[in-house]
């Protein structure tokens, strides 16, 4: 009897299995680290990316760069997700996050190739994370001054085209971040970034309140309130669509103009509604008809439409006024306050400064550059700048930068794996090397031999200084404390705990199923239909 062939599977499902299904996984996230390395640090290059619809972005920063990257492979999607999680958590590390990741599972392939479990080696990374940690802790220094903080913010804007004007935006940063926390708590939510295309980044300022990338509706409209009293809609003041088709029979011309006067009337009444709370500002999240307009500018009130959402809410913050959805019950006690709403030009640009909020933590920092991509550009540097002086300020730890905490790290650990048994002290050594991969890398994208570099570096860090890196702006090998590169001990914690996780995630993988959909056979069905 001939054995008939046994299918568990329908054709249209691939299979990968074992070594294979390991290589290919950790082949995709070495390419997700080789795309974002070169732009590790002060001296990293920058990467331009044009989507399919010809948008151009310049940048530098990790996360943008995959997240605008149209990834495929899942393991490489992973990758995409631990700098989304850095970005989310800290606002800053998301290159080294996602190299580290990739280094890992390059030096695991290395234990892979002799032979070793991927459970022993997971099991030897685990053990390597939590030391790290705690050799953090040990190596960590409290944030002692405003200095401290300001050196935070240098540091995570280093190769973002920021350095010109390091000073003054860190400045910026730090005075944001002072006037709305709360003790530890600071919400970023109350830091708004406006950004406009013109002048120099030498321009940039602190405002203290919200500012609005929006001008009046009506030129009539008075340009400045004093003691303004401001009311939120999130409705349209303007005549309302009929939910379903609508006929109007009009059959003499009185009956046309009372039709005509009926839709003034409504918008009248609308708007002596408004007036007659006391309101002499409205932000109004939808549209502002034209006769609404008329009749806000006749009764001395400052109107902007079309603000977002997002918008509307800091300006709720800022100003304690609440967010209307019915006009029929406007109160007194819904308005919000601040002590001047006006309109200011900038360049080609008009803009509406809310000042004097009555909540006095509500502050916009307004960044100026010559053109689109260098505004993004310098965006992206002060969040990062943002998310690491706030993660400093809430935990309270720094650490040395320049890559002298990895390489103290790595060194730690190796002593450490000595002390074990097993085969887990391989793995142990393997993550010690991987951490070494960020100082190689700052030293190759300066230009320097990063051979001379890690073994200047470990000669050091042998003598005991623990606090000695790369500083790229000399290119000098010093104690970069001391030097003024300093990061939050959170990026470093963060970037390790996730770029562990997703390579221990992805060793444990042996088999790889990916549905694939038969075009061919959809195309024919398709083509049959239309027969």
């Amino acid at each position: 009897m001939s054995e008939q062939p046994s299918y568990i599977m329908p054709e249209n499902i691939s299979r990968t299995i074992g070594r294979e299904a390991q290589r290919n996984n950790i082949l995709a996230a070495k390419v997700i680290a080789e795309i974002v390395k070169t732009t590790l640090g002060p001296k990293g290059m920058d990467k331009m990316i044009v989507d399919s619809s010809g948008n151009v972005i310049i940048t530098n920063d990790g996360v943008t760069i995959l997240e605008e990257m149209e990834i495929e492979h899942p393991a490489a999607k992973m990758m995409v997700e631990i700098a989304k999680t850095q970005e989310t958590e800290v606002g800053d590390g998301t290159t080294t996050a996602a190299l580290l990741a990739g280094k890992l599972l390059e030096h695991a392939e290395r234990l892979l190739d002799r032979n070793i479990h991927p459970t022993v080696i997971v099991k030897g990374y685990r053990m390597a994370s939590e030391k790290a940690l705690s050799i953090l802790n040990e190596i960590s220094s409290n944030i002692g001054t405003r200095s401290v903080l300001e050196q935070i913010a240098q540091t995570a804007m280093t190769g973002k085209g920021a350095e010109g004007k390091k000073d003054l935006l860190s400045n910026l940063i730090v005075t944001a971040v002072e006037q709305v926390s709360n003790g530890k708590n600071v919400d970023m939510n109350d830091i708004k970034i406006e950004k406009i295309k013109g002048g120099s980044i030498g321009d940039s300022e602190l405002v203290q309140g919200i500012v609005l990338d929006k001008e009046k509706a009506n030129s009539d409209m008075p340009s400045k309130i004093e003691n303004a009293r401001i009311l939120l809609v999130d409705i349209p003041l303007e005549l309302r669509n009929p939910e379903t088709e609508t006929r109007i029979s009009v059959s003499t011309p009185d009956e046309l103009q009372s039709f005509i006067e009926s839709e003034e009337k409504y918008l009248k009444e609308l708007t002596n509604r408004i007036i007659s709370s006391g309101a002499n500002v409205v932000f109004c999240q939808k549209g502002i008809d034209d006769v609404a307009q008329y009749y806000l500018a006749k009764g001395g009130v400052f109107a902007c439409r079309r603000v977002s959402q997002e918008d509307i809410q800091k300006l709720a913050r800022a100003t304690g006024a609440k967010i209307i959805s019915n006009l029929s019950d406007i109160q007194m006690n819904q308005l919000g306050k601040a002590e001047i709403v006006e309109e200011i030009r900038k360049g080609e640009d008009k803009l509406t400064y809310v000042r004097g909020c009555s909540n006095p933590r509500a502050v916009t920092i307004v960044l100026r550059g010559g053109t689109s991509h260098v505004v993004d550009e310098i965006e992206r540097a002060v969040k990062d700048g943002l998310g690491d002086v706030i993660a400093g300020i809430r935990y309270g730890k720094v650490v040395a930068g320049g890559g002298a905490v990895e390489m103290e790290l790595s060194r730690r650990l190796k002593i450490y794996a000595k002390t074990l048994g097993g085969r887990e002290q391989l793995a142990l050594e393997e993550f010690a090397s991987a951490l070494e991969s960020i100082p190689e890398a700052l030293a190759e994208n300066a230009g320097l031999d990063p051979i001379d570099i890690l073994t200047e570096l470990r000669k050091r860090h042998e003598a005991g200084f623990y606090n000695h890196g790369l500083n790229l702006f000399k290119n000098e090998i010093e104690d970069t404390m001391a030097a003024g590169i300093i990061e939050p001990m959170k990026v470093k914690t963060q970037a390790i705990n996730s770029a562990s996780e997703v390579a221990m995630m992805i060793l444990r993988i042996d088999d790889v199923l990916v549905s694939k959909r038969n075009i061919k056979i959809s195309e024919e069905k398709r083509i049959d239909g239309m027969d």
